[in-house]
């Protein structure tokens, strides 16, 4: 027997829910594959993947079976005991990457939370208290956390709520110069984003990522890779750390993971994982059956030749026709990215305008996003179909049309 429940609108949001965000106009209520419809059925093409999570697509019918039939088996047990599903799950990933083991939580902050726990307890139990320095990068982003938003290097997400967690530095992104300066004994690890993502879609150089790896071996530091916008397939490899070919001690996944439902992962090596023994760290969601059985499905399918090639040709189909929409509107002065990560970088004349792109891409019946009010970013579903790209870009065609001649 269903409830009726109270029809909603978008003017409910300000009167019901903390102001802490400031949603689109519209509410979405369906969706299917890279197409979704608002309330007033009103259909969009979503270039945005919920913020590079709907790896999949909206209603996957291989997610919908694996979260219905899981559903109607085991919810949740606790970490008191195990479950079929997770164990699944890390093996699957075990066997696809350099790690031995697995950690399953629910999100990217957790994911990163545990890793600079981890960083930090391996530090302490090998070398001391004194080495627990953490360095990170300017303008990355690592969660919401105290600790990952003291580790992320964007002071507007971190100031004002008290003091800092200590002996965290940051240092210019993609410079191995700046980081050789900062780095010491003290240090316990460097963390990187592959991409930076939330700042702009900024591809490391393999170089750096490489000298990164030669430097925290000199100072017996761990490099930790934050994939959590990266993994699964996101770049057309099923890590990016695949695609560099340099391999992190700890690595933090989530977003795509799940394809939609919320899970984290931070993968690492047996010799690692050994320092959270039994009640060093833990929670109570982490592993459920519910997001284990749904990311087994994901993977299942993503880490596949199929689809991670689809990948990187979708991304040659979108990123020549976004430089030819952005040349003729002088919008764009550049597209980077990798696979289906991908920013167009505003041109002076339109710097800080990110979010006129995305009211007029939205008025125009497509989803896309920010990545800061200088670049408007594409994370699409990984196996969005080449109709959907060709009619969501002609769509974004038009909003750039009417934005330029406005």
């Amino acid at each position: 027997m269903s409830v009726e429940q109270a029809p909603v609108q978008r003017a409910d949001f300000d009167q019901v829910m903390v102001p802490n965000y400031a949603p689109a106009a519209f509410i979405p209520v369906r969706g299917a594959g890279s197409r979704v419809w608002d309330q007033s059925g009103r259909e969009l093409i979503d270039f945005a993947g919920g913020i590079a999570v709907n790896v999949l697509g909206h209603a996957h019918p291989a997610l919908v079976s694996a979260l219905t039939e899981q559903a109607n088996k085991l919810w949740h047990v606790s970490n008191v005991f195990t479950n079929e599903p997770a164990l699944q799950l890390a093996r699957k990933l075990v066997d696809a990457t350099f790690a031995d083991r697995a950690f399953f939580c629910n999100s990217g902050a957790e994911a990163n939370e545990a890793a600079f726990k981890l960083a930090r307890r391996v530090a302490h139990d090998r070398f001391g208290p004194e080495k627990y320095e953490i360095i990170a990068t300017v303008n990355s982003f690592h969660g919401r956390t105290l600790f990952t938003v003291s580790v992320g290097g964007q002071p507007k997400y971190s100031d004002g709520f008290g003091p800092k967690i200590t002996g965290i530095s940051h240092v210019p992104y993609n410079d191995l110069e700046a980081l050789k300066a900062q780095i010491s004994d003290k240090t316990c690890a460097v963390v990187i984003e592959p991409i930076q993502g939330e700042s702009g879609v900024v591809p490391a150089d393999k170089a750096y990522l490489e000298g990164a790896r030669a430097l925290c071996d000199q100072h017996n530091a761990l490099l930790i890779f934050d994939e959590v916008q990266t993994g699964v397939g996101r770049t057309g490899e099923l890590y990016a750390y695949q695609h560099y070919g340099v391999v992190p001690d700890i690595l933090s996944s989530a977003k795509s993971l799940g394809g939609g439902f919320p899970i984290g992962a931070i993968l690492t090596t047996d010799e690692l994982a050994r320092h959270l023994a039994v009640g060093t760290h833990g929670t109570t969601y982490g592993g459920n059956p519910l997001a284990c059985a749904v990311a087994n499905a994901v993977l299942d399918i993503v880490n596949t030749p199929e689809v991670l090639n689809g990948v990187k040709a979708k991304h040659e189909r979108f990123k020549s026709r976004l430089q030819q929409i952005g040349e003729k509107y002088g919008l764009f002065s550049q597209v980077r990215g990798l696979g289906l990560l991908i920013g167009c970088v505003l041109t002076d004349a339109w710097k800080g305008k990110a979010k006129d792109v995305f009211n007029a891409a939205e008025q125009e019946g497509l989803m896309v996003l920010q990545a800061g009010p200088d670049v408007v970013r594409f994370a699409p579903s990984l196996v969005v179909e080449d109709a959907d790209i060709d009619e969501g870009l002609d769509r974004f065609e038009r909003a750039a049309s009417k934005l330029t001649q406005a």
